[in-house]
């Protein structure tokens, strides 16, 4: 009953400061109207949902499976799946990160050269083009700082050009760095380095293309044993119970489940070699 009232106290305090802040930060901003705190947000609730890891989705399979095989096992596996999972979409947004920055990257020289030949001075077209692109990523101030206020802009690019995705900035400095030691043309340097950077994304896709296959391949391996599953329950076995709660069946379970896993990890290095090849 304490502990109850304590949760309680604190939720109508957190309420009550989350409504201040809101009616102080109106009331600095230069007016508005504050709407009283109710017990239901949709926005609020929608930027939960938002915040969300999918990671965590484990948690409730395993719990559901748990509560259908009426063993805690399934629900400690699905805890200890939560990092691994963790892992795996880090490093997927990672990658869509990197692709997506490399993309910039390839807009990046074609606005540049765009405003050289519109009649701006390099300096400015970098600040036109930087800021609209944002291929620059986390190095976005020093290297427009450096070309707004005539600094090493070539240094400031191979800088950049260290984070993942950013690596065609290096060419950038160097047609930069070509184009005001040796009076050459930044323009047509940098149209060249955009068709460089778009054949080698367009090899990119062709690539992923061909391997989606062997992807697919790999996701129907890991399908395999829910498929088994089903199939037992719709022979109308009860598979579960056999898994959870026989010790031959427990055995099968952890030997299958580590040959399931060394067969999709070992499929999936496969295709990963061939993209990296």
């Amino acid at each position: 009953m304490c502990a109850a009232v304590c949760a309680g106290a604190a939720a109508l305090l957190t309420a009550g400061g989350d409504q201040g802040m809101r009616r102080a930060g109106l009331v600095l901003a230069g007016g508005g109207t504050v709407r009283p705190a109710t017990g239901w947000d949709p926005e609020r609730w929608l930027r939960a949902v938002r915040r969300l890891r999918r990671e965590w989705l484990c948690l409730p399979v395993g719990l559901l499976l748990a509560v259908v095989g009426e063993s805690v096992l399934p629900l400690v596996l699905g805890l200890v799946a939560v990092p691994w999972v963790r892992r795996r979409l880090r490093a997927r947004e990672r990658g869509r990160d990197r692709e997506r920055r490399a993309d910039a990257v390839v807009a990046l020289c074609g606005g540049i050269a765009g405003e050289l030949r519109a009649g701006r001075q390099p300096g400015q077209a970098l600040l036109t083009a930087g800021r609209a692109t944002g291929a620059l990523g986390g190095a976005e101030a020093a290297v427009l700082a450096a070309a707004r206020f005539g600094g090493d802009v070539p240094a400031e690019l191979r800088r950049a050009a260290r984070e993942p995705g950013g690596e065609g900035l290096a060419g950038l400095a160097a047609c930069w760095l070509v184009s005001v030691d040796g009076g050459a043309g930044l323009a047509s340097g940098l149209d060249r380095l955009e068709a460089a950077l778009r054949a080698e994304q367009d090899q990119r896709d062709g690539l992923r293309a061909q391997l989606a296959g062997a992807w697919s391949t790999v996701v129907v391996l890991a399908l395999l044993p829910v498929v088994g599953l089903a199939l037992g329950w719709a022979l109308g076995a009860d598979p579960l119970r056999v898994l959870l709660h026989t010790p031959v069946g427990v055995g099968c379970l952890l030997t299958g489940g580590l040959l399931e896993a060394a067969g999709v990890c070992w499929a999936a290095r496969i295709v990963r070699a061939g993209e990296r090849a």
